[in-house]
């Protein structure tokens, strides 16, 4: 019985996939900060637009990520108005392994829907609508992956050829096979000759189906996340893999792993507008172009411009006279590059990553679990900090070896423990915290808090923190 003839439709479990570091849209993404994470589209990150989009569903999601990004993943969860339970993994394994540990943490009967973090669609009700087509297919034990109707002849994405097309499917066809991302010519052939469609990376399958295609053609990554499953810890809505034996697993991606080689994949196409945002063009596109083809964000400003996009967030940018540029600027990095180079920006970041260059890496405004930091100026003995902490959050309990620090309070209310003292600050007050104190700044309001830090001292690296209690499971480790 069909869901129109009264029967009710099944769960599908959503789960998210949050590893990569978006690398290509550096200077915006970073390692520590990767695109999926970034407001990119109308004030919200790709992950909290993904998890809308999940919603729709109607199940609680599942979301696979790294441990070093557990509270941007909470803030992006929380954001997007979810309930979800978040698998940490201790190193990344790539989507193999991934989907391995996901379909291990579920019922054997769940359908679970893989998505990425950081794709783009518009049209969230056209996709949930093509992701419910496949619920047939995918109860009969086939793996649903759903294949992008192209709009160019993209070197960029791997391909889908379109097989047969399955009787009572919902319009769901075999997959004939996988195409590596092609060469320009090859490409094009392929859009001229139809029936290819783009690898978006979705996939809709049974925890049973998946679970039985690894043990046949990837039965050593399925054991090697079975081994991490059966020893993970929970804490929270936090679930964690056991690091030794999960970073002892392959890395390998779901394609070549399984995808590739099973006999029960089919394919639906999705015709509606979808984006990875996979490089700084694609970016672009998010932005409506002038009549010379200028894309504008934020602050920037073009003239006798042509076919540039500037990324201007926080100050004004002039484009005068360029072309095909792509100009992005940052708070503490800035990136210009033509437009045919965008897919060299990885590359281009790797080598600054071996030339040392903390920008590669780091952005000057750092996330925390309890807030973000700003690092507004530095000199040889002295740094300043604009720091902002969530409501009811607080710092942990900590002190200094190498730095004195000096907190003035901006806006909202300062808990400050300095010593054995304990206080409360409001706006225009300030305090002295000596080296060597033991201290703690937290925010008992409803408002977020803001001060301005300013540190005095020999070494002012992050390192030098000694923890003494922390509300949010970081190690307490000395400084060195």
């Amino acid at each position: 019985m069909t869901p129109e003839q009264g029967c009710v439709p099944p769960t599908i479990v959503p789960v998210i996939l949050c590893g990569g570091s978006g690398t290509r849209l550096w200077p915006l993404s970073r390692k520590a900060l990767p695109k999926q994470f970034v407001p990119l589209v109308e004030g919200k990150s790709l992950l909290t637009l993904t998890l809308e989009r999940a919603a729709l569903l109607g199940a609680q999601s599942l979301i696979v990520a790294g441990e070093e990004h557990r509270f941007l993943v909470q803030d992006g969860a929380s954001a997007a108005g979810v309930e979800s339970t978040i698998l940490l993994e201790p190193v990344g394994r790539n989507t193999a392994a991934a989907m391995a540990v996901a379909a291990l943490n579920a019922p054997s009967d769940a359908l679970l829907l893989f998505l990425p973090s950081d794709h783009h669609i518009p049209d969230a009700a056209a996709f949930a609508a093509t992701i419910r087509s496949g619920v047939a297919s995918a109860q009969a034990g086939a793996i649903v992956t759903f294949g992008v109707q192209p709009s160019f002849p993209s070197t960029a994405y791997g391909y889908i050829q379109c097989g047969a097309a399955l009787p009572g499917q919902g319009g769901a066809h075999a997959v004939q096979c996988f195409v590596e991302k092609p060469n320009s010519a090859r490409a094009q052939a392929m859009l001229l000759e139809g029936g290819y469609f783009w690898n978006a990376g979705i996939f809709l399958v049974q925890a049973s189906s998946l679970l039985a295609a690894l043990q046949t053609h990837a039965p050593d990554i399925l054991q090697a996340c079975q081994r991490a499953v059966a020893q993970q810890s929970s804490d929270g809505v936090f679930r964690r893999l056991d690091p030794v034996a999960f970073a002892a697993c392959r890395s390998e991606s779901i394609d070549y792993a399984v995808m590739e080689h099973a006999a029960d994949v089919v394919v639906l196409p999705f015709a509606s507008a979808w984006s990875d945002v996979g490089s700084w063009n694609a970016v672009a596109q998010l932005s409506p172009a002038d009549a010379q083809g200028n894309r504008i964000h934020g602050q920037g400003h073009a003239f006798g411009a042509r076919d540039t996009y500037i990324h201007a967030p926080h100050r004004p940018v002039v484009a005068l006279g360029t072309d095909n540029l792509l100009i992005i600027d940052t708070a503490d990095a800035l990136l210009v590059a033509h437009t045919s180079q965008a897919e060299q920006v990885k590359t281009v970041v790797s080598q600054l990553e071996a030339l040392g260059v903390a920008q590669a890496q780091q952005h000057r405004r750092v996330a925390r679990p309890w807030g973000v930091y700003d690092s507004i100026d530095a000199g040889a003995r002295f740094q300043v900090k604009r720091i902002v902490v969530k409501p009811g959050a607080r710092l942990s309990l900590q002190k200094h070896h190498h730095r004195a620090e000096h907190w003035i309070v901006v806006s909202g209310t300062a808990e400050v423990t300095n010593g054995n003292e304990v206080m409360l600050l409001s706006e225009n007050q300030s305090t002295y915290i000596p080296l060597g104190q033991v201290h703690r700044l937290a925010n008992p309001g409803k408002v977020p808090l803001e001060i301005i830090e300013v540190q005095s001292g020999a070494y002012l690296g992050e390192d030098d923190i000694v923890r003494l209690e922390d509300a949010y499971g970081r190690l307490i480790e000395p400084a060195p």
